[in-house]
């Protein structure tokens, strides 16, 4: 067996992993064990949703073509372990992008699809899964069925964290693209009502992203668009659709675990608040949008008990209870490198699609037992507001929660038990959250 691990590198499990085509995929889904099978693409989920310890993991990375893209039309179709950095390498020296881009580029189109990943531009664009137009899914029988938006089983796909069954293909609509280039403004901003209504006013094509120091009450806001021509340095201008990727820079050797006390991260995040109060830079797409990409195995600096995203979405009316989350983070026992905020608009496609009207807020800590009350804490006061923890970066959630966070639950679980009735597809993450 082969050993696995989220990209928190917490608590490693063992599998049998495969690989291979549509038939020898479906053979393992027909002679699933006890233990299950489960697609897994880059394994960039945090927690343990993309591991199935005891059980068979289908490897999805080697599947990564690209079967046709219409470039007059900004369609294409690709098999689900392309990556979306290989995917951007393909479309965007073409005049395209996809609509929509989470916080790192090497995340399969089958993961996107599985965790409808959001980007800072939610609130214009949606999710991941808006803008997929059709799905080739293989379901429990072993048997390739063609989903689009008309089916329920996409629904229950979308956002379904891999246990409807093994996303083979997917075509995607792109969006036209006129430079490979990124305009960012970055504003410092004093006081968490000076970072929502900042956030609340961020003009249609824009992405948005708050850093907050929770400590001093205060964040940058960093607003990003497509640059025009006339932005793109000089030197640049005969080639603006080029995809420069950056060279990659190697993990600092100190881990950031012994580091993370709140007075010494405390001081690192203070350091926003110095400066000019407002910045503006055009970068390379790449550079832009995905900046800890080219930290290799930025992850590990967390040290060896590894990294907890904590991620959480509450209604756009529950300021306040965003507010108490943010004195219960800045009081947390460990420090937080890292606290992002972000607006998000209209509920996600999917049945257990993560995005909803509201308020995003992501906090990474280095994995410690300490943390287990203010997180139980944290899950109480999310489920109340009438919000939901993120399943892609889950850990340790209370599976009481569930239902009250997730309404699509019953009807994602009626689907499941329809489509997979042996429950063939299975994941720790289901087991823990009985999903």
């Amino acid at each position: 067996m082969t050993l696995l691990t989220g990209w928190g590198r917490m608590e490693p499990t063992r599998s049998t992993v495969l690989s291979g085509d549509d038939e020898r995929l479906a053979d393992a889904v027909r002679g699933a064990g006890p233990r299950g099978v489960l697609a897994r693409g880059s394994g960039r989920s945090y927690g343990d949703a993309a591991g199935n310890s005891g059980g068979v993991v289908l490897d999805m990375t080697a599947r990564h073509r690209i079967l046709s893209f219409d470039r007059a039309a900004g369609l294409i179709r690709v098999e689900a372990g392309l990556t979306l950095d290989a995917l951007l390498r393909a479309v965007v020296p073409a005049g395209w992008c996809p609509p929509v881009l989470p916080g790192t580029a090497h995340v399969t189109v089958g993961g996107a699809i599985a965790a409808d990943v959001h980007g800072k531009n939610h609130a214009d664009a949606g999710s991941f899964g808006d803008h997929v137009t059709s799905v080739d899914l293989l379901t429990a029988d072993g048997t390739a069925h063609t989903l689009t938006h008309r089916d329920a089983l996409l629904r229950a796909t979308m956002g379904g964290m891999g246990l409807t069954g093994v996303v083979l293909r997917a075509d995607l609509r792109l969006r036209p693209l006129d430079t490979a280039w990124v305009t960012l403004v970055h504003r410092r901003v004093d006081g968490l009502r000076g970072l929502l209504d900042g956030l609340s006013a961020v003009a249609p094509g824009w992405h948005a992203v708050a850093r907050l120091d929770p400590s001093a009450g205060r964040g940058v806001l960093s607003l990003s668009a497509p640059a025009r021509l006339r932005e793109v340095p000089t030197v640049h201008r005969a080639e603006p659709l080029r995809y420069l990727a950056p060279r990659p820079l190697p993990c600092p050797p100190l881990p950031l675990a012994g580091l993370a006390r709140p007075r010494l991260v405390g001081a690192a995040n203070r350091l926003l608040g110095l400066g000019r109060r407002t910045v503006r830079e055009v970068r390379p797409l790449p550079v832009a949008m995905f900046p800890l990409d080219r930290i290799t195995g930025w992850n590990r600096v967390y040290g060896r008990s590894g990294l907890l995203q904590y991620q959480f979405v509450v209604p756009a009316s529950a300021e306040a209870e965003l507010a108490e989350a943010l004195r219960m983070v800045a009081g947390a026992p460990v420090g937080v490198p890292l606290l992002v905020l972000k607006r998000l608009g209209r509920a996600g496609p999917g049945l257990l699609s993560f995005p909803m009207d509201g308020w995003t807020l992501a906090a990474d800590f280095p994995a410690h037992p300490a943390l287990a009350p203010l997180l139980a804490r944290l899950d109480a006061l999310v489920a109340a507001a009438g919000g939901r923890v993120y399943l892609a970066k889950d850990a340790g959630t209370d599976p009481r929660h569930l239902p009250a966070m997730y309404p699509g639950l019953t009807e994602f679980r009626r689907l499941r038990g329809h489509w997979d009735p042996a429950g063939v597809f299975r994941s720790d993450l289901a087991r823990r959250l009985s999903l």
